[in-house]
């Protein structure tokens, strides 16, 4: 089965495809020919993922799924959320955004923090909707080097390292995209 993820973050892609069974092919937005760029314009992570995955389906008449991921962190009311990839403002960029965050944070005690997915299926005319939620709390400072996005300071619950200082394998068994991808999946195999 041929299936667009609706990204063109490589990192992400990589992530997923990894945790696909073979039998599906994923294929990225540059694989379709789609250069153009998705406005995310809805106030929640289940809107955004809507968005994308209607215009892939609607004009290159794939299957398709998309996600939005947004670091809701409690001291600052659930901020960045929706905004996560362009908090500190564009160009987006990842250090630019990890250091308005600590900025934001500032002393506070309260380091509560969750990384939540939703994921939007378009499969042979239907919707589905999957999400993942995985909890933990800023970190101080950055540590690691693997990862992306603000993985350097995210330390999920019950583990004393960051994102950025786990492999791919051990992130994607309990982060937030992938236990969304995990629910995705189990729904694609029973299909087959």
């Amino acid at each position: 089965m041929k299936l667009v993820f609706a990204t063109n973050n490589l990192n992400k892609l990589k992530e997923v495809q990894e945790m696909l069974p073979d039998s599906i092919e994923l294929l990225s937005l540059k694989d379709i020919n789609c250069f153009e760029e998705i406005e995310e314009t809805a106030t929640t992570l289940e809107g955004n993922a809507k968005i994308k995955a209607n215009h892939i389906t609607n004009k290159y008449n794939y299957n398709c799924f998309a996600d939005d991921t947004g670091l809701e962190v409690e001291a600052l009311h659930g901020e960045p959320g929706v905004y996560s990839a362009r908090y500190a403002g564009e160009p987006a960029n990842a250090e630019n955004n990890m250091t308005k965050l600590l900025k934001n944070l500032g002393e506070s005690n309260n380091r509560t923090a969750q990384f939540r997915t939703s994921i939007c299926l378009n499969l042979n005319g239907k919707q589905f909707l999957f999400d993942g939620i995985c909890e933990g709390d800023i970190l101080p400072s950055k540590k690691g080097e693997k990862g992306f996005g603000y993985d350097p300071i995210f330390q999920p619950k019950g583990y004393q390292q960051s994102f950025a200082e786990m492999n791919s394998e051990a992130k994607n068994k309990i982060s937030h995209r992938g236990l969304a991808i995990q629910k995705l999946v189990e729904f694609l195999k029973k299909l087959h």
